[in-house]
């Protein structure tokens, strides 16, 4: 079975840094889209970034500029870099994963992904909190 284990949440405060990673098992993270999101308290699951292969990650409005996204074939591992975090960056941080497939347009199929929450395996999320 597909399992996606994130890591690397914690208390923060405003203006500092974290690197959240989710450990990919039972797919090949780096033949597959993975994404991130988040979901503050009462709001609804946001998109946060994804990426597929080597392509050109994408990004939510919210975080451009201040989150990268990256993988690690080798650990079957991506990461969420996250920059100049803010008191509403806090939220509880998901990590998702699809198959797909690579082909001249999968940078507009990832983004279209991301848009509608289109991922099948979903981890069980890890706490970022950002105080000011």
């Amino acid at each position: 079975p597909v399992q996606l284990v994130e890591s690397g949440g914690g208390s923060v405060q405003s203006g500092g840094s974290l690197r959240l990673s989710c450990a990919a098992s039972g797919l090949n993270a780096s033949s597959a889209c993975m994404g991130w999101y988040r979901q503050a308290l009462g709001k609804e699951r946001e998109e946060v970034a994804a990426i597929y292969g080597d392509r050109d990650p994408t990004y939510g409005d919210s975080v451009q500029g201040r989150f990268t996204i990256s993988r690690d074939n080798a650990k079957n591992t991506v990461y969420l870099q996250m920059y100049s975090l803010k008191p509403e960056d806090t939220a509880m941080y998901y990590c998702a994963a699809d198959p797909c497939v690579d082909y001249e347009g999968i940078y507009y199929t990832l983004r279209m992904k991301m848009r509608l929450h289109d991922f099948g395996y979903w981890g069980q999320g890890t706490q970022v909190t950002v105080s000011s």
